[in-house]
């Protein structure tokens, strides 16, 4: 998998988003609602605690999902900080290029009047 596309990191991001929601509606019961809730909140490390997993199945899915999730959303920080980082530094280089432009041309152009 290439981690490098911003659409594979959303895509990443939403499936284990979905994949936690539906699977603790069908191992916990919750409602679809309060399924997303605890998803987002654990996924989030945040932890109201106002919900919590009462089965054996639902407490190891949430220690997997735990692991896999926040590994996958550390990545996405990381991923996006870069991609925010290469854009700045792209936009830096190019206000350089355009002021030794101008500079350049000015330069040129003095010489050329004198």
């Amino acid at each position: 998998m290439t981690w490098g596309r911003p659409a594979v990191l959303i895509s990443a991001l939403v499936s284990v988003i979905v994949s936690g929601t539906v699977f603790f509606h069908l191992v916990e019961g919750w409602s679809l609602l309060d399924s997303y809730f605890f998803t987002v909140v654990t996924l989030s490390t945040v932890g109201y605690g106002s919900l919590v997993p009462a089965t054996a199945l639902g407490k190891i899915g949430t220690t997997i999902f735990i692991f896999t999730g926040i590994g996958i959303f550390a990545v996405a920080i990381q991923q996006f900080g870069e991609f925010t980082l290469r854009r700045r530094m792209r936009k830096r280089a190019q206000r350089i290029e355009e002021s030794q432009e101008a500079y350049i041309e000015a330069e040129t152009s003095k010489d050329s009047d004198g």
